[in-house]
């Protein structure tokens, strides 16, 4: 009899250990903790055949010798070791092994015994000890006798005396299609008429017409519209991420036109810093970093032309249907004789490349699908909303989304180079993006090397030529080379030393992290998501129930992923135009349409606003998937321009403002702040592009055991920071930055002491606010006029005479205090004026107003 934490291992190890992602959970967690995880998530797995050849499935017709066989040497076996646990009073994980049917059909992991398939069979798996998270009996391995017998026994076609009273075995938890289907995010957007409304409603945007429709028929009514300082503040930041300047709001103000603001929304989106602001967006999503983070923290020492690549697509407002074709396949298009937009393409496809890897892993199958596995949840989840990753040990549990179809995309990505080398420490791909002026210094460079190493050998030959007597062959070089005449010596020292100068200063030709094709090939499905158990091979394809016209064809000498980009946006996909038109809304209202806006699967929450959304989505791609376009209509519309201020009737209504009827305040993201601060200083370095790490390409960069040259005293802005994994600038750790380690469309917002304690002490903001003091006292105007003047760069508004008249008063103070204390006294730069000011400024930016978006 099994001890019951034997049957307590064994449930563990059927049933695999693992997450839904592979990573095992034993040990971790309490042994009841790990069945409730266990039970969780291998619910709905799929057996690994779950196509029409299952469907047929049966042992093989017995005979009296294979039956004798099974009777002999496996019953006995099943009886010993494994009818305790899942015999006919106990199946955990749902797994009977005391049936034939029982062991066909299978547990909650999937079918334990597929006849004639051993590679295929979990029970072979098991008793193999092969995965260290399915392991069989668990308290002590078979005999290598036994193990050999369970091989033979499904070689021989799992012959057991039930056979002919077996009926076909049908799948668990099979995907239905026709019911997936129905779930809105599924079916094609439709473009509803926008509603009229009633006569009161002036609604020449059809996003107002939407949104005041719902309002009113919720008795509702929206905000008046916010005063031009506030909603130039706001768009400023929206759009450019930096606020807005003295001189462009005198301009504003003083622009009495009727399309005052258009023409400030225009200018904003043709600004470069456009780019930098929705770039850091993007960035987010595409989980950029650069270091590799994980165990081999390495640095991505060209990520930042990946960086560079999606803000200069912004600025250039690149078309997102190619946009999303380049990141995923820009190797595959046709560049014809331009160089430069081959390159960039090249670059493009860095997005894949960009995800965090154990470098380490010395299981290079494993290492293989868990990129494999990254790169399908990323492409998922940024571009469709859909946590495809849920399905790589087992049927996704809640969408139709089938383990046959993760790895008919799995055969997509593995047909694909990410990686040059998955020996310790792994190499990830880079292409080379070489102008032809580089190519051809590097070959002239290449030649005097060559040039030289021919004018050594030639010296050496000649002066062996006149050695009396000759050198045998198996004299050694070095010691040929001491019978040389001085000169000759001393002339071969230089020459070498010539050599090494030329070989270290050969020119390094530019590279760009990404992929190319690789072998190309089909994927077997991976039982619980273990490549150690194989099933059937799946042909490369796209998600069924996504697949509404059939599916793209995909060419057998080619990974398929340009048909995949090009399935994704040829304008009928249901999720594509979603997704990026929410994610833009998220970007202007601090909250989605749907707002879970990196999930728009059954597990999602449905949109507040779904004719809205799907409005947006068919307008996008009409519009030729302009994202300026979209930009521009949002921040034109009624909704977008109201006020903040509070309604105590709406409110009691609509508390969460899921109606949209006031503008949601919302904080400054940190690089905002940063850039913010940056900028009222003076002190902002407007450079764009570019790199500014100092680590070489995979030097180890910051981990327990390396050097920290991480540096973050930069002026540029923010987007330029390096994104070191394991060690995240603490300012942007402090205010929600992404964890760079995994997509997020949806950052959180948090306030906590730490925040207002760093704007108030640290050493940054100190050394900004002299620099804003300075830059104060430097103009011949008096307290009153300076104070006007930074309130006007920290708030975009002028200060009241209140305001004035406190700000007077505490400067005068405090600088009073300083002198009577001596203050000044301590240190040689020390001025009680400019401290004053300093001080002063650092309140200023230190308040709710500055950080805050009305």
């Amino acid at each position: 009899m099994h001890p019951i934490h034997s049957r307590t291992s064994s449930l563990i190890s059927l049933a695999g250990g693992k997450s839904h992602r592979g990573v095992s959970t034993i040990g971790l967690i309490s042994h009841i903790a790990i069945l409730t995880a266990v039970l969780v998530i291998v619910v709905g797995s799929v057996a690994a055949q779950a196509d029409d050849e299952l469907e047929q499935l049966g042992a093989a017709e017995p005979t009296a010798e294979s039956l004798d066989f099974f009777e002999s040497k496996i019953r006995p076996l099943l009886i010993d070791h494994c009818y305790e646990c899942h015999g006919e009073d106990s199946q955990e994980s749902e797994l009977r092994v005391d049936t034939l049917a029982g062991m066909l059909t299978g547990g909650l992991a999937g079918a334990s015994v597929i006849p004639g398939k051993p590679a295929s069979s979990l029970l072979v798996t098991a008793v193999r000890y092969h995965d260290n998270d399915l392991k069989m009996p668990p308290d002590e391995k078979l005999s290598d006798t036994q193990i050999a017998d369970v091989i033979r026994w499904v070689e021989m076609g799992a012959p057991h005396p039930d056979a002919n009273t077996v009926g076909p075995i049908v799948p668990r938890n099979e995907v239905d299609l026709e019911e997936g289907r129905k779930h809105w995010a599924f079916q094609p957007p439709v473009k509803a008429t926008p509603p009229i409304g009633d006569a009161s409603m002036d609604v020449p945007n059809p996003i107002d017409a939407f949104v005041l429709t719902k309002l009113h028929a919720e008795g509702l009514g929206p905000n008046p519209p916010a005063d031009k300082r506030t909603l130039l503040r706001r768009v400023t930041f929206d759009l450019t991420g930096l606020p807005p300047t003295p001189e462009e709001i005198n301009a504003f103000l003083s622009d009495h036109s009727g399309n005052a603001f258009a023409k400030v929304v225009d200018r904003l989106l043709a600004s470069p810093h456009y780019g930098e602001r929705w770039a850091r967006h993007w960035l987010d999503v595409a989980r950029y970093a650069d270091s590799n983070g994980l165990d081999e923290n390495v640095v991505h020492g060209n990520a930042w032309r990946y960086r560079d690549y999606v803000v200069r697509s912004l600025n250039d407002d690149k078309p997102y249907d190619e946009f999303v074709v380049e990141q995923l396949a820009g190797d595959l298009l046709d560049s014809g004789s331009d160089v430069e937009l081959r390159h960039e393409r090249l670059i493009a496809t860095g997005f894949l490349v960009l995800g965090p890897k154990v470098l380490a892993e010395k299981d290079q199958a494993k290492m293989e699908m868990d990129i494999i596995d990254e790169q399908i949840d990323t492409v998922g989840r940024s571009l469709m909303g859909l946590t495809l990753g849920c399905a790589r040990c087992h049927t996704h549990k809640f969408d139709p989304i089938s383990h046959h179809d993760y790895y008919g995309l799995a055969g997509i990505f593995q047909s694909t180079q990410t990686m040059d080398s998955y020996e310790t420490v792994a190499k990830w791909h880079e292409n080379t993006i070489e102008t032809p002026d580089q190519a051809e210094e590097l070959k002239q460079h290449q030649q005097r090397i060559d040039d030289q190493e021919e004018l050594i050998s030639k010296k050496i030959s000649d002066a062996k030529s006149k050695l009396d007597p000759a050198p045998d062959a198996a004299d050694k070089p070095d010691e040929i080379e001491k019978r040389f005449p001085d000169e000759t010596q001393a002339e071969l020292t230089s020459l070498r030393g010539d050599l090494d100068r030329l070989k270290g200063e050969t020119p390094e030709l530019p590279t760009a992290m990404g992929v190319v094709d690789g072998d190309i090939a089909d994927t077997a499905v991976h039982l619980r998501g273990s490549h150690l158990t194989l099933g059937d091979v799946v042909p490369r394809r796209v998600p069924e129930v996504l697949a509404l016209d059939d599916q793209p064809v995909i060419p057998a000498d080619q990974s398929g992923r340009l048909e995949f980009a090009q399935w994704l946006t040829d304008g009928r996909h249901p999720l594509t135009a979603r997704v990026m038109v929410n994610r833009l809304w998220r970007g202007h209202f601090g909250r989605g349409l749907v707002p879970t806006v990196d999930n728009f699967g059954l597990k999602g929450s449905p949109p507040t606003h779904p004719e809205l959304l799907d409005w947006l989505a068919i307008r996008f791609v009409e519009e030729g998937w302009s994202i300026k376009a979209m930009h521009r209509m949002i921040v034109l519309s009624q909704t977008y321009q109201q006020s903040s201020d509070f309604d105590a009737s709406n409110a009691e209504r609509d508390p969460g403002n899921q109606l949209y009827w006031r503008f949601s305040v919302r904080r400054l993201e940190a690089e905002a702040i940063r850039d913010a601060l940056l900028a009222v200083s003076g002190q902002l370095d407007r450079t764009t592009g570019g790199n500014i790490m100092q680590y070489k390409n995979r030097e180890y960069v910051f981990n327990h055991t390396s050097q920290d040259k991480s540096k973050y005293d930069s002026n540029r802005r923010s987007i330029y920071v390096p994104v070191i994994r394991n060690h995240l600038y603490d300012m942007f750790q402090l205010f929600d930055y992404t964890d760079a380690s995994v997509l997020n469309g949806d950052r959180n917002t948090s306030t906590i002491a730490p925040q207002a304690l760093f704007l108030m002490n640290s050493e940054m903001v100190s050394d900004l606010t002299f620099a804003m003091a300075d830059r104060l006292l430097n103009d011949d105007a008096d307290s009153a006029q300076r104070i006007q003047r930074l309130y006007l760069e920290a708030y975009g508004r002028p200060a009241s005479d209140a305001e004035i008249s406190d700000g007077v008063r505490f400067l005068s103070r405090f600088e009073t205090i300083l002198r009577e204390n001596n203050v000044g006294s301590l240190s040689s730069e020390s001025n009680p004026e400019r401290s004053a000011w300093q001080a002063f400024c650092q309140a200023v930016v230190s308040s709710s107003e500055f950080v805050y978006l009305r």
